[in-house]
């Protein structure tokens, strides 16, 4: 598997983000839906990887800078194929190096409360994430979850 940076405008990236999207309103109301549609993808302040094997997509994943100090989590997708193989967990230590690299302290995001969801949850709870409450201009919603894993500042090279 290789993680490398992703352009959200391919066209095998369009069709898992569209698989995204729908299965997000299939499984959600509407006014709880978070995910990024693929153009806002593009803006300069989210940082877009994707996960290949032999050029075949794999999954996706993006780093939204919030400030100086934290980014969030958006658009994680593993194709459905796929699911089971770790592709998930080598985007979000991907997103960790990332966001530490970049010296912020934390990390947050927004995923669903449904059980199509909790695999999820498992996943950033397994990598230290931890249910905080709502951030940025989200509110209070039966229908997420809001988690934060706080980063530790790496050591200033000499």
């Amino acid at each position: 598997m290789d993680l490398g940076r992703g352009d959200p405008a391919a066209p095998d990236v369009l069709a898992l983000m569209q698989e995204h999207l729908a299965d997000m309103y299939a499984t959600s109301p509407a006014e709880s839906v978070h995910a990024l549609d693929p153009a806002a993808l593009l803006d300069p302040a989210v940082t877009f990887w994707t996960v290949r094997e032999d050029g075949l997509l794999l999954g996706c994943g993006a780093l939204r800078e919030l400030d100086s100090q934290q980014g969030e989590i958006k658009s994680m997708r593993t194709a459905t194929a796929v699911r089971g193989r770790g592709v998930a967990g080598t985007l979000l230590r991907g997103i960790i190096g990332e966001a530490t690299a970049r010296g912020y302290l934390r990390l947050l995001l927004e995923t669903g409360t449904e059980d199509f969801f909790a695999p999820a949850r498992r996943l950033y709870a397994r990598h230290g994430f931890t249910d905080c409450p709502p951030f940025g201009s989200y509110t209070e919603d039966p229908h997420s979850t809001f988690m934060r894993l706080d980063l530790q500042r790496q050591p200033a090279a000499p």
